[in-house]
């Protein structure tokens, strides 16, 4: 089965039309924030096409949408695509254009990671027309928050326990080239709050400062990084590394701080859990400052490792024509761990158009993304 490149256009700019800025990230250009409009439209495209849809509302107006069509054989084949979108304010432009130009589609969220659901309803709305259905039973699920705390996907796998669906494969939507991952490492993120005492700074001695102990935090995490890049056992992740994101604190150039904040990302490997490490880095704080500290967990979720020479991963090599590779940055597929039998990270673009101030996908990594869907959903036979 092929689909029209218009076909494969339409759909995108459509979607990229509705703005879903996450909430954390929503200023003056990001209209409605959240992911409520977009998952109104996806619902009720699901159902034009055919699905079974169902709603869970994972936050206030912040739905995922899962659409089943069921198939011509047993077996089940999943594909996650997250709806929300970083943030708009940098842009240059209409943000939300969905403009089709020099074989590119471009607005915010085209590459990451709206092109992978808009090839999946050209294809969805392709089966529909010549009445046929994919081989396997398939589940669309549009998620959201994954560019903030992943709630969408911890939703998600949830629901399919709750459901009984024994997956056979689950792909993630990145912008990858198309490339089947099979790796990325995890994250913990954690802010710490340093509490001292405030004084007049004419006298410091009657304060406790905040800030001067916040340092030694700083630096003891520090030591930590250079501690796990020295570790002779690396996964085939890399190394763990950690990192000191954010400070601050203080009240006045007159005013001994009472409190400073401290923010760190640590990068988790496999055969590390993300819980431990947040215990561990919070007790790391607490024994390396001299004044108490309040741990805050934002984002703990582990790394995510399937193996390279699996069958579909073997499959989705040779459809794409790339060998496997490991992703430098995290995706939802952490939370897919023995929830289905295989799982890939795997979409058209390039990571280096997200995120920026221009965002755009080739309509020619859309029309192979097509190719290689249609050939896992049984679509060429």
């Amino acid at each position: 089965m092929t689909v029209e490149e218009r076909q494969l256009t339409g759909w995108l700019s459509r979607l990229v039309r509705i703005p879903s800025v996450t909430p954390d990230q929503a200023g003056p250009r990001a209209g409605e924030a959240g992911e409520a409009r977009i998952a109104d439209s996806v619902a009720g495209w699901f159902r034009a096409l055919g699905g079974e849809v169902f709603v869970d509302e994972v936050l206030p107006r912040r739905p995922n949408v899962y659409g089943i069509w069921r198939g011509r054989a047993p077996g089940w084949a999943a594909l996650d695509v997250h709806v929300d979108t970083v943030g708009v304010e940098q842009m240059a432009g209409d943000p939300f254009s969905g403009d089709v130009r020099d074989g590119r589609v471009y607005g915010r969220g085209a590459v990451d990671t709206k092109a992978s659901l808009a090839v999946a309803l050209a294809l969805l709305e392709a089966m529909q027309s010549i009445g046929t259905r994919p081989e396997p039973n398939l589940l669309i699920a549009a998620t959201v928050d994954e560019e903030d705390q992943a709630r969408g996907a911890s939703a998600l796998a949830a629901w399919v326990r709750r459901q009984s669906i024994p997956l056979d494969q689950i792909a993630v939507a990145e912008p990858t080239g198309c490339r089947p991952v099979h790796g990325h490492k995890g994250v913990v993120r954690l802010a710490f709050e340093i509490q001292g005492e405030p004084a007049h700074s004419s006298q410091p001695h009657l304060g406790k400062n905040a800030i001067t102990a916040a340092a030694q935090v700083a630096l003891a995490l520090d030591a930590e990084h250079r501690r796990l890049g020295a570790a002779a056992a690396h996964s085939a992740l890399g190394a763990p590394t950690l990192t000191v994101t954010l400070i601050g604190g203080g009240r006045g150039l007159n005013v001994v701080p009472d409190t400073c904040s401290l923010s760190i990302d640590r990068r988790v490997v496999d055969g590390e859990r993300a819980d431990a490490i947040v215990a561990a880095l919070a007790e790391l704080a607490r024994h390396a400052s001299p004044l108490p500290v309040l741990a805050h967990p934002i984002v703990a979720v582990d790394a995510f490792l399937q193996a390279p020479d699996s069958p579909w991963l073997r499959q989705l090599a040779a459809w794409s024509g790339f060998a496997p590779v490991i992703a430098p940055y995290g995706t939802n597929a952490w939370a897919y761990s023995g929830l289905a039998r295989e799982c890939a990270v795997l979409g058209p673009g390039s990571i280096d158009q997200a995120h920026g101030v221009e965002e755009w996908v080739e309509v020619a990594e859309l029309a192979k993304l097509a190719t290689i869907y249609a050939r896992w959903w049984g679509l060429d036979r």
